[in-house]
């Protein structure tokens, strides 16, 4: 059996930790003992683990607490693994971390990035016959990841964006005055969770007017338009933009785009105010930005269901993969119908996935390119079903503590 570790890393989300839980749950029935790496491949790199086997025995209850943690139990990071043959030491100190303490599987939890982790591992390993499967476990609020229907994390930072924008929309609709509300979601390549603001919508109306992802070019003169048409018919205009909406030469229409992180990745901020300044001096009216930063993506308390479930069993996947000898690749699920709906787990190869973006299909968003389409409707609502078990204490949500991150 002899035992395997597991790390998560990138962005936080509702149900990375549920993914966790799937597998410790699965790989504690199938290794002698379960390791978890602090601040993701770092922690094997500084030799900084600690034993979820033990945590296991300790707290009775202790997976299914995890599942409905927020953010990561085992911490994050954002290190780029450098390529094996520009720094191969690295390699050669994480392959002998494996040796050393008997580690015949590693999980890594992530989104784009660290699936190219998972990429270069799995590449090394091949390449010098070691005998250690490496599996990703996919996560992310931005549903980029491609050979998967959806990611872990989306279906609850998408249920969080369409109920903040339906109570963005009660609170901007009682006054009898002229008023333009931008909510700006995050979403730098890909628009799902911007899109998201689409189910906030009810059947009479109350609801985000216009929606603007990045895979449409942006033109602001058609954004004006579109403004003043709106407030032809009502008084309040909602509108919910992307983080990463960018013009017809590809320029971010965000005022504050040219810092970049350790990946290459524009830092991003500013473009709901960008467009608050652009509507003020052109209508003069009364018109507010609200950029939902942070809590997008580890509000638990309002997690989905069918979120929590799917993610819990992607980490089971990925055990149950790796126990049968499949290395190099990602957990995956594939939809097999929409109503009543249904998925299947499966895995697919982590170089069809690494540093490959996902984007919403143009069929997805209408001609004007200013709102979705019933396609992308039907897309969204099964992922929201459904709420999780949270136990309160003093009013407020009870999680496992965090600890072991701060020793």
């Amino acid at each position: 059996m002899k035992n395997c570790i597991v790390a998560q890393s990138g962005g936080p989300t509702v149900a990375i930790n549920a993914s966790l839980a799937g597998v410790l749950d699965e790989a504690s029935q199938n290794y002698d003992n379960v390791y978890g790496s602090l601040n993701g491949i770092l922690g094997i790199l500084n030799d900084n683990i600690i034993n979820l086997s033990d945590k296991m025995k300790e707290v009775s209850d202790f997976v299914q607490l995890l599942k409905i943690t927020p953010a990561m139990y085992l911490g994050s990071c954002r290190y780029k693994l450098p390529k094996a043959d520009i720094d191969p030491d690295v390699y050669e100190k994480i392959f002998k971390y494996f040796q050393d303490h008997d580690i015949t599987g590693f999980y890594y939890i992530g989104g784009n990035d660290s699936m190219d982790t998972v990429l270069q591992l799995s590449k090394y390993a091949s390449a010098h016959n070691i005998d250690v499967t490496i599996m990703g476990v996919p996560k992310t609020i931005d549903n980029d990841l491609c050979h998967t229907d959806h990611t872990p994390g989306f279906g609850s930072a998408a249920k969080y964006i369409a109920t903040a924008m339906r109570e963005i929309a009660y609170d901007t609709s009682i006054y009898p005055l002229e008023s333009v509300t931008i909510v700006e979601i995050m979403g730098r390549d890909a628009g799902w969770l911007t899109a998201a603001a689409a189910l906030a919508t009810t059947p009479y109306g109350l609801g985000p007017d216009m929606i603007y992802l990045p895979e449409v070019a942006f033109d602001k003169e058609a954004f004006i338009n579109d403004v003043k048409n709106t407030l032809s018919h009502k008084h309040n205009v909602l509108i919910a933009i992307s983080e990463g909406i960018r013009d017809a030469d590809g320029k971010y229409v965000s005022a504050s785009s040219s810092t970049v992180d350790s990946f290459g990745h524009s830092q991003l901020s500013g473009a709901g105010k960008t467009l608050e300044y652009l509507v003020s001096d052109k209508l003069g009216i009364k018109v507010r930005s609200i950029e939902i930063n942070l809590p997008q993506r580890c509000a638990a308390h309002i997690a989905s269901a069918t979120d929590l479930n799917e993610s819990m069993e992607l980490g089971r996947t990925a055990v149950r993969k790796a126990i049968n000898g499949t290395t190099g690749e990602m957990a995956i699920l594939t939809r097999t119908n929409n109503a009543p709906y249904t998925v299947v787990y499966d895995s697919a190869d982590i170089s069809q996935i690494a540093n490959e973006v996902k984007s919403v299909p143009r069929n997805y968003i209408n001609e004007p390119g200013n709102n979705v389409t019933q396609e992308m409707i039907d897309y969204l609502s099964p992922l929201i079903v459904g709420e999780s078990e949270v136990e309160y204490d003093h009013g407020l949500p009870k999680y496992l503590t965090l600890e072991h991150l701060y020793k």
